[in-house]
């Protein structure tokens, strides 16, 4: 009789679908429908899952199945743009948890001991936030859906970020969920654990309670946003906002914002459109910070152009977007990737990015620092920013 050698007992039907879904979990403790308070608990599933794999290899697949499921769910937003070339960016992406899988397992896997209790957190938690500081990078996407973002309207985790901003509330929210797999996993590790949690949530707590406490402005700013919705083309939209600021007279607003690709023409080759924003303002008694989607005279290819017209039209200095969307509004590699604009609405253009942050002010000494849709997910820009000191 032959026999055939096997290297363990074969993984159930169930664990790739499983680590599919697991991590697709965290994605509702973003807006919408934003539940914060499902964060701390999120990743155990997928835990307990990386904790059972039979061996390494298989706990690489399964953390990368994992970040796939993950990446597909917070970024569905880009699913009509990227079609079914989002499969191939989350598989990518998806990589990157390959070996957290391992380190989770072999954090996590076998009898409990006082040192593992203490160890685990701490290792699991740590190799996730590599992760984040990894596809932070712009080449990778930037830093949409990190974990720490999710406690945005929580006060006590916000006393956190002027310490150690994102990265901390993400190192932390993840620690608590693998201690909570080794509390219910490992019974000889519960009370070493429980003990380590009750230090750092002490440790925490002090860190909050010392940090520094935002400055109130010394007067209050009125702001009006004008949001049209979703209308085709560029001198519809136009028009549409225009009568929308219109109804913004008497209001007292000191200034009026639109939103990103609001303007679709250069509006130094059209000086009707300039004339008719300047009549806004005199008209609300406010600036309007506007933003150009269209081809500059003067310059080759599109810029995404943040730009303040006051009584007297446009005024000086204009803010370039820095951080461009991944296929939205342009396509890294196109020489390879550009396949995509045929199987979804990736850009067929690329723009041309920004090379520093400006900080403009009104007639009224409002200082104000313009970030563009995307940019707002960049700690760095928003710091650099707040540095600069607009109100």
């Amino acid at each position: 009789m032959v026999q055939r050698a096997t290297s363990g007992p074969r993984p159930s039907w169930w664990r790739a679908p499983a680590a599919l879904f697991a991590d697709g979990l965290p994605a509702p403790v973003f807006p919408a429908p934003g539940w914060w308070w499902w964060a701390p608990f999120c990743l155990v599933p997928w835990l307990l899952l990386l904790r059972t794999a039979p061996t390494a290899r298989r706990a690489a697949l399964e953390g990368w199945l994992g970040g796939l499921g993950f990446m597909l769910a917070v970024h569905h937003w880009l699913m009509p743009s990227l079609h079914v070339f989002i499969l191939v960016l989350a598989a990518l992406l998806g990589l990157a948890w390959a070996p957290w899988g391992m380190l989770a397992r072999a954090l996590l896997a076998g009898p409990g001991t006082t040192w593992r209790a203490v160890t685990a957190p701490a290792g699991v938690a740590s190799g996730w936030l590599v992760i984040e500081l990894v596809r932070s990078w712009q080449g990778l996407g930037g830093p949409w859906g990190l974990l720490g973002a999710s406690q945005w309207q929580v006060g006590p985790a916000l006393r956190l970020f002027p310490v150690g901003g994102v990265w901390l509330v993400s190192l932390l929210l993840v620690a608590v969920n693998t201690a909570l797999v080794v509390v219910a996993a490992a019974p000889r590790a519960r009370w070493a654990t429980l003990a380590a949690g009750a230090a750092v949530a002490a440790l925490a707590t002090g860190v909050a309670a010392a940090a520094p406490r935002p400055v109130p402005a010394d007067r209050p700013a009125r702001i009006a946003v004008v949001q049209p919705g979703v209308v085709p083309g560029a001198a519809q939209r136009f028009d549409r906002q225009e009568r929308l600021t219109a109804g913004l007279a008497g209001r007292g607003a000191e200034l009026v914002v639109w939103g990103e690709s609001s303007v679709g023409f250069d509006l130094a080759a059209r000086p009707d459109l300039a004339d008719r924003l300047g009549a806004l303002s005199r008209r609300t008694g406010a600036e309007l910070l506007v933003n150009v989607d269209a081809r500059r005279r003067g310059r080759p290819g599109i810029s995404k152009t943040s730009v303040l017209v006051g009584a007297s039209g446009p005024t000086a200095p204009r803010y370039d977007k820095m951080r461009l969307v991944p296929f939205g509004e342009y396509v890294p590699a196109r020489s390879l990737l550009g396949w995509a604009t045929s199987v979804g609405r990736a850009a067929g253009e690329d723009r041309h990015p920004g090379t520093r942050q400006v900080v403009m002010e009104t007639s009224g000494g409002l200082r104000t620092g313009p970030l563009v849709c995307f940019e707002t997910a960049f700690p760095d820009l928003s710091r650099r920013l707040a540095r600069a000191g607009p109100g």
